[in-house]
């Protein structure tokens, strides 16, 4: 099947990396969300499922062997173009270590409370603060054809957030 088929939903895993108040984010140097700060992770191989993908992607990306995770929920993302996701999130608290190289950005320490401040995806910043409440989330986004984000709806409370 053509991976460029518009509509086509592909499958990936995003690891918000936390140590006490600060996320080791990586600032992307290519489209999708080029300069922009994000999670790391990747698309999940074939006959691999979630909870092993993020753990090779964060190491693919950072060389860090994450030894625990916890799911803390699913964002779906839906574009009228090839911006098509299922994005499995987790967490996982690690000791602090110097940012290490990248080759899909440079990874860089942020402090919670200066989230709202950095170029981020909208969705992104929800999702902080839901994992920081401790709640499990599903999250419905929808884009028009510039990937602007037109809705984000939490499927599990059925709240309409944008």
């Amino acid at each position: 099947m053509n991976q460029d088929v518009i509509g086509l939903k592909r499958v990936a895993t995003l690891c918000i990396l936390r140590n006490n108040d600060k996320f080791l984010l990586l600032k992307r140097l290519k489209e999708p969300n080029k300069d922009m700060y994000v999670p790391v992770g990747g698309k999940i191989d074939p006959f691999e499922n979630p909870d092993d993908a993020v753990v090779r992607e964060v190491m693919e990306e950072t060389g860090i062997h994450i030894t625990s995770k916890k799911f803390c929920g699913i964002l779906t993302e839906t574009s009228p173009v090839k911006y098509n996701w299922i994005s499995y999130v987790y967490i996982s608290d690690i000791e602090f270590v110097e940012p290490p190289y990248c080759n899909e950005g440079e990874l860089q320490w942020i402090d919670a409370k200066d989230l709202a401040d950095i170029p981020t995806p909208l969705t992104d910043l929800y999702i902080y603060d839901y994992v920081a409440k401790g709640e499990i989330f599903a999250f419905n986004a929808v884009y028009d054809l510039e990937l602007n984000l037109i809705s984000l709806q939490e499927q599990y409370s059925n709240t309409i957030i944008r």
